[in-house]
């Protein structure tokens, strides 16, 4: 017998003790901060220690960061392992998709040099307790006609932040597997995120390089998350993550 959703409350659909990360996967993304130069995608990681769920709060702690950003990405999740996975062979590995909110510490992350280049530090910038938001759901493979076609769409307080596609990445979902697994033998449950297109407060925050002008209504150059907030993170076929911001 089913229970309706309005009466439950959601975890996250799986707890990964280690995310795998691909940023700067989107050109719009790149364009709107510092440049940095790379010819494979970019490698780092997230602690599974701040996975939440629907509807669970996002801390701000400022001891942490006055600078919280939103990141919607479609997240990977590999159903067979394998090791030197070609990119012709990656979907045969992949489970499923669900939802990242790669929540970040911008002032954690990115030193700017008098010269104007930027100096990157992943380890702090992004990982802390709650950063990362995972959910509604987990979709299987065979759910998704083609993970290169979804709209994603990051609305903060119902305002739309964030609006691409994830044909719009610079490596596809199977690339990623390739590249991840060189490295790793990828096993059931590790989960791989993709990267986030543009609009983020980063993008219009001078002080940190960002490079998008200023709006008129002033929301995105303070676009950075407060507390009270609500962020909603939606990619077609897998649903709405939805958390709000709380002051720690």
């Amino acid at each position: 017998m089913g229970v309706p959703l309005a009466q439950t409350r959601l975890k996250a659909p799986l707890d990964p003790t280690l995310i795998l990360c691909s940023g700067e996967n989107y050109w719009d993304h790149r364009d709107e901060k510092p440049e940095v130069t790379r010819k494979d995608p970019e490698f780092f990681v997230k602690t599974g220690l701040g996975v939440i769920g629907p509807d669970e709060d996002i801390l701000r702690d400022e001891r942490v960061t006055r600078k919280l950003d939103y990141e919607t990405e479609l997240l990977i999740v590999i159903g067979k392992p394998g090791r030197h996975i070609p990119a012709e062979r990656a979907l045969d590995h992949i489970y499923g998709y669900t939802i990242l909110n790669d929540v970040t510490a911008r002032d954690r992350q990115v030193t700017l040099r008098p010269d104007g280049s930027s100096v990157y530090n992943l380890g702090p910038g992004k990982n802390f307790d709650t950063c990362a938001p995972i959910g509604p759901c987990l979709v299987t493979r065979e759910e998704i006609a083609d993970s290169q076609r979804l709209e994603l769409r990051t609305y903060v307080n119902d305002e739309l932040r964030q609006s691409n596609t994830t044909g719009k990445m610079i490596w596809t979902c199977a690339q990623l597997v390739e590249f991840f697994s060189t490295f790793v033998t990828l096993r059931p449950g590790v989960v791989i995120s993709t990267g986030t297109p543009g609009g983020t407060a980063w993008g219009t925050d001078a002080e940190l390089g960002g490079k998008k002008p200023m709006r008129k209504d002033g929301i995105a150059a303070g676009g950075y998350l407060r507390a009270g907030d609500v962020v909603v993170c939606e990619i077609e076929g897998i649903g709405r993550l939805r958390n709000r911001v709380r002051a720690a």
